[in-house]
């Protein structure tokens, strides 16, 4: 039981969670959603994520610097064009309603200015929150030889969450970077960072992403 202003992560370590996942030997940076839809105020989705996109954009520059590769992922629907309907959004666009602004070809689908693809990095589409489900990411990761994922992106305690949590079950190292990821409060992103240390991933900051980054590269 955790008392007040205890760690709450002590209360996890003596119950035997809290372990380390470790860093492989081949990282890709998986970049999560970075959508306008959570920076444009015109946007049910608007979140205070701008510091977490800046951080983003540092870790996905470094990657291309170290040759690391850079693996994108982006929400489109498809949509009825006699009814207006997302077809593909099944009961996840029935819970949150708000990811109509996901549907093709909407302006606030598209990434932000930076960091977005380029050349021939890897674009994963995808329709519920983990960037595996249903997409050909595992497959593509495990072709190109990635036993660890750097994680970035949008939002935390969503698609960021669900990816890093099946990332662990498909056997890919997590590595969740702390302050390249946003949500929509302080509490919600302490919370799920914390959870996700727990059980899921290993939650770094963006100056230990990099410097592991770096020592693979070199390495």
């Amino acid at each position: 039981m955790t008392t007040e202003g205890a760690d709450p992560l002590d209360d996890y370590r003596r119950s035997g969670f809290a372990g380390s996942v470790g860093f492989g030997a081949r990282p890709a940076v998986l970049a999560i959603d970075l959508a306008r839809a959570y920076v444009d105020d015109s946007s049910p989705l608007r979140a205070p994520v701008e510091s977490s996109v800046a951080a983003s954009a540092r870790l996905v520059a470094a990657a291309r610097e170290l040759s690391v590769p850079v693996v994108f992922t982006r929400v489109s629907y498809r949509v009825d064009p006699d009814t207006g309907e997302i077809v593909d959004g099944g009961l996840f666009v029935e819970k949150i309603p708000s990811l109509r602004v996901f549907a093709e070809n909407s302006p606030l689908a598209d990434f932000v200015d930076d960091p977005r693809p380029v050349g021939a990095e890897v674009v994963v589409t995808k329709q519920y929150a983990s960037a595996f489900s249903g997409t050909s990411l595992a497959a593509t990761l495990r072709s190109r030889g990635i036993d660890t994922l750097v994680i970035c992106g949008l939002s935390t305690s969503g698609c960021v969450r669900a990816t890093a949590t099946d990332a662990l079950q498909l056997g890919f190292r997590p590595i969740v970077v702390a302050d390249a990821c946003g949500d929509r409060t302080a509490e919600i992103q302490a919370a799920n960072l914390m959870d996700l240390q727990a059980k899921y991933a290993d939650v770094v900051d963006l100056e230990r992403a990099v410097s592991l980054l770096a020592g693979t590269a070199t390495g």
